[in-house]
């Protein structure tokens, strides 16, 4: 069987199209803030197996979140000839919902496999960091999207978890002293990785109401939820600024202004389109922006690390 003349059921090309590879962004930006949160206070000096096994168990947990958001969305029957969003396998026929039913539990089982060297690095409180993990990435598709959660979940789950959770395994030390550059990194990075869900929820408003779903930009509105979009923006730049220019990093301070005029362009074409379909430019355009900041941002670090 074939679909969209293109894409072989269950082949290695809708298997790479179920992974959603574009997604993947938002995995690695967090470690890789993490990583260098931890370069610069450690001065040079980091622990880099951690991070590798890091990278690898975001990756594999964006998979994982991409299969379940697939199978799940699509047994409720979210993805219908009404779905404005990109194209999902089982909806589309690429992928058979019982491999992709298998596949979902195999990626959480290797991601668990991942993870384990960790504990070496961070001791059992890992585990329960690492099952927690996995708990939510069920919890947000079956339950927790519906009832307006999802943003507070990226602030958990793409911001303190990945980016303070890498920052604590690399240090060569670890201590219980909480490094408050870290802790707002993490918070920003959250707010940045969130224009993305804002995005997605702006343009499902309407299905979304249908659907049943509470997410927080039915509660706002469009025009409120444009408003929150903007606003995320330029709160996490701010905060993480503030900081920055409070401990003397200057070049991680400028280099992470490059995220703000790309931030005001997509916020302005977000705003002229409004509603339908061509929404699906400006989340593309959005996960561009986050990764410029991230790698902006790890950029000045490095520097501010080097000249320190």
């Amino acid at each position: 069987m074939t679909t969209n003349n293109t894409v072989k059921t269950n082949s290695a090309k809708a298997w790479l199209l179920a992974a959603r590879p574009k997604t993947l962004t938002g995995a690695a930006v967090p470690v890789l803030l993490g990583a260098m949160a931890a370069y610069l206070d450690a001065n040079n000096e980091i622990r880099p197996l951690p991070i590798v096994f890091c990278f690898l168990f975001a990756f594999v947990m964006q998979i994982d979140a991409n299969f379940v958001n697939d199978y799940f969305d699509f047994i409720k029957g979210n993805d219908n000839e009404k779905r404005l969003g990109p194209e999902r396998a089982c909806a589309q026929g690429w992928i058979t919902p019982a491999k992709m039913k298998r596949a979902l539990y195999l990626t959480t089982l290797i991601a668990c496999i991942i993870g384990l060297p960790l504990i070496y690095f961070g001791g059992w409180p890992t585990i329960f960091v690492g099952l927690i993990c996995v708990l939510f990435c069920f919890l947000y598709t079956t339950h927790l999207s519906y009832k307006g959660m999802g943003d507070v979940l990226v602030l958990v789950f793409f911001g303190l978890v990945p980016v303070y959770g890498t920052y604590l395994l690399a240090i060569p030390s670890p201590s219980f002293s909480i490094s408050v550059e870290a802790l707002v990194l993490s918070l920003s990075c959250g707010l940045v990785i969130d224009t993305l869900l804002i995005v997605n929820n702006f343009r499902d408003i309407d299905n979304d109401i249908e659907a049943g779903k509470r997410t927080l930009a039915v509660r706002l509105g469009l025009d409120r939820t444009l408003q929150l979009y903007l606003l995320s923006g330029l709160l996490a730049i701010s905060l993480s600024g503030f900081v920055f220019i409070l401990k003397g990093h200057y070049f991680s301070f400028v280099l992470s202004l490059l995220y703000l005029p790309l931030h005001f362009k997509t916020f302005g074409l977000m705003k002229s389109i409004r509603r339908g379909k061509a929404l699906n430019a400006v989340l593309g355009k959005t996960a561009a922006n986050i990764t410029v900041y991230g790698v902006a941002t790890a950029i000045g670090m490095c520097i501010d690390t080097l000249i320190g």
